[in-house]
């Protein structure tokens, strides 16, 4: 007792003096709980509350059971659907999707540790249906992929640079899309303190005749932290309510309906749709 106190307070003296390093004995497990030790090797970083079967304590979010996912099956049922899923962050859609039927899913991620977290998720449920890839889905995206059915991009339009190509690109792979994303408005952005100050006054593009606004957002020192869940650039560019709705139907996707819109989201306004491509008459 007096031994292991010892190695403690040695440990904590040399953490301030940022004199310690990582033992390699620190990487062995010494449970028999084979699925907490799979989930605290990011002990910590979790954001998603993991299905309580697996009976883990991991993070808060119910992104396992989260009601956007099945209010796109009440609108869209995924069962026999290819899917191609943008950030799938820790599985959490990924393995609602696969219950409720779909005939595969390719989930893209670029963020490394949240890819590993995606593979950690997908042995401990035992996923048949879904493949994981450590890729940039914009470098994918311009590419020739094998079109889908579905396109399901949760949480990632508001961390790109390009959000108009990106939906561009979407929109030719795709005969439908579920987006939720975060999106600028002045009013409200400006009359919260908390994020107003990231954001610069909005720029004028256009891609493929499409004229829109960007809102450029920087993440500022959120990128130092190892719990982020952010883009892989320094900055991102938002777009207004009206230039996403706008974007999806220049490009094809003029079926529109919107839900769970929250326009006094802490992190700014935010809202789901599902947009697909109208059919062509018989």
């Amino acid at each position: 007792m007096i031994i292991g106190l010892r190695r403690l307070v040695d440990r904590a003296k040399a953490l301030v003096l940022g004199a310690y390093r990582p033992s390699r004995l620190d990487s062995f497990v010494a449970t028999a709980d084979a699925n907490q030790n799979a989930v605290d090797i990011f002990k910590g970083e979790w954001a998603s509350a993991l299905p309580e079967s697996l009976n883990v304590r991991a993070g808060t979010v119910p992104l396992f059971a989260d009601a956007r996912i099945q209010w796109l099956n009440q609108r869209l049922p995924v069962a026999g659907l290819t899917v191609l899923e943008l950030g799938p962050l820790e599985g959490g859609h990924t393995w609602q999707l696969e219950q409720l039927g779909a005939a595969s899913i390719l989930a893209l991620e670029a963020n490394t540790r949240a890819f590993l977290k995606c593979l950690i998720v997908k042995e401990l449920l035992d996923l048949k249906r879904a493949r994981f890839r450590c890729v940039d889905f914009m470098a994918y995206l311009e590419g020739s992929p094998e079109p889908v059915d579905l396109c399901l991009a949760s949480g990632v339009l508001y961390h790109l640079r390009r959000p108009v190509a990106f939906l561009e690109r979407v929109s030719r792979v795709a005969g439908s899309l579920f987006l939720w994303t975060h999106y600028y408005d002045e009013a409200v952005i400006r009359g919260n303190r908390q994020i107003a100050f990231r954001f610069a006054p909005g720029v004028r593009a256009e891609q493929s005749g499409f004229a829109h606004t960007l809102y450029r957002r920087n993440y500022g020192a959120g990128l130092f932290a190892r719990r982020s869940f952010g883009g892989g650039e320094s900055f991102s560019s938002w777009l207004s309510r009206d230039d996403i709705l706008g974007a999806l139907r220049h490009f094809g996707l003029t079926e529109i309906e919107v839900n769970f819109e929250q326009p006094d989201h802490p992190h700014g306004p935010c809202f789901a749709l599902l947009a697909q491509r109208r059919a062509a008459p018989s």
